[in-house]
């Protein structure tokens, strides 16, 4: 950019290919890219501050009149500090009205043509960070959906299956856990179609896996869900917190002497925190890390908002940012 406008403005100069006076060019060329570069910091610089007053428009304006002030009174201080025979006639401007105004108009000129291309630079950049957020999204989707189709199979034959078991079964426990393991079938095949879900499809549902949990761990395994009823129309990637409590019942040793003490809250900044206590087993399960990875990923690219891990002696945490229905859609 410095090139073509000090080279341009060379071009349209009347006898430029009968001067040979290498000087002028010089401070020609100085002065030109001192310009730009005072241009470029300043549009840099309001690109980059957090001006929540401003509208985009004025925050724009602002940056190109910052930029033009700045220029012109380095224009002024190159005149004052370099002798009058270093620079080209028509480019000895006085101090006078005349000469003001010309400043004025070609440090607009400068600000403006800095501005569009620093700006065209951030929207090509943002543009393609975009397209390779767009690309991670649909690799962290396509492993959610391995994981959930891990968990199928033969759907018409697995539900007319348990809609038969239901039916001979006895016994009302049978029965609960017959329908609690359809909640827990049908939540997951609806799960590859659709991105999020609300808190409380969410909650429903892990009330139900843990329904078939207890009658696999009874007492090894006590659960505390605390989540407000104002929360219960927040969004949260579907099968986040089924991952979670998969994870912990995973890593950790459980007995009735040993119970797995697991709670799902809000905190006080209205985030959800899955927490359960650290007792790690004396052979370690096989781990890809791959649960925690897809809630990371889904999270930072659905929500542009970042998981906390925090792993202690004793507890083992996770938060995950929540956001309003509302919030999400707008």
């Amino acid at each position: 950019m410095i090139g073509i406008l000090a080279f341009g403005t060379l071009l349209m100069r009347p006898g430029f290919f009968r001067v040979n006076n290498w000087p002028q060019y010089t401070v020609h060329g100085v002065s030109i890219t001192i310009s730009i570069l005072s241009c470029w910091l300043v549009h840099g610089r309001f690109k980059n501050a957090q001006l929540p007053r401003y509208s985009v428009y004025a925050k724009a304006i602002l940056s190109i009149f910052c930029a033009m002030v700045v220029s012109g009174i380095l224009s002024y201080g190159l005149t004052y500090l370099i002798p009058s025979e270093y620079f080209f006639p028509e480019s000895k401007l006085g101090y006078g009205y005349i000469g003001f105004l010309r400043r004025l108009v070609g440090s607009f000129f400068l600000s403006m043509a800095a501005y569009i291309v620093i700006n065209n630079l951030d929207t090509s950049e943002k543009l393609q960070q975009t397209k390779l957020e767009n690309e991670q999204f649909k690799q962290a989707h396509l492993r959610a959906q391995l994981l959930s189709l891990q968990q199928q199979i033969s759907p018409h034959f697995l539900f007319n299956s348990l809609s038969t078991l239901k039916t001979i079964a006895t016994d009302g426990d049978t029965k609960n856990f017959v329908v609690q393991l359809s909640h827990v079938y049908r939540y997951l095949l609806n799960f590859s179609e659709r991105q999020v879900s609300r808190l409380s499809e969410e909650l429903a549902f892990i009330n139900s896996y843990l329904y078939i949990l207890h009658q696999r761990f009874d007492t090894a395994l006590i659960v505390s869900i605390n989540v407000p009823e104002r929360f219960m129309n927040y969004i949260i990637p579907p099968l986040s917190l089924q991952l979670l409590v998969e994870n912990a019942i995973k890593h950790n040793a459980i007995s009735p002497d040993q119970p797995l003490l697991l709670t799902i809250s809000i905190n006080q900044n209205d985030e959800m925190v899955v927490e359960n206590n650290y007792q790690p087993k004396n052979v370690p399960a096989e781990s890809t890390g791959l649960g925690l990875q897809n809630i990371s990923d889904r999270f930072r690219l659905m929500f542009n908002k970042e998981i906390r891990i925090d792993n202690t002696n004793d507890k083992f945490s996770v938060t995950l940012p929540i956001i309003s229905h509302e919030h999400y859609h707008h």
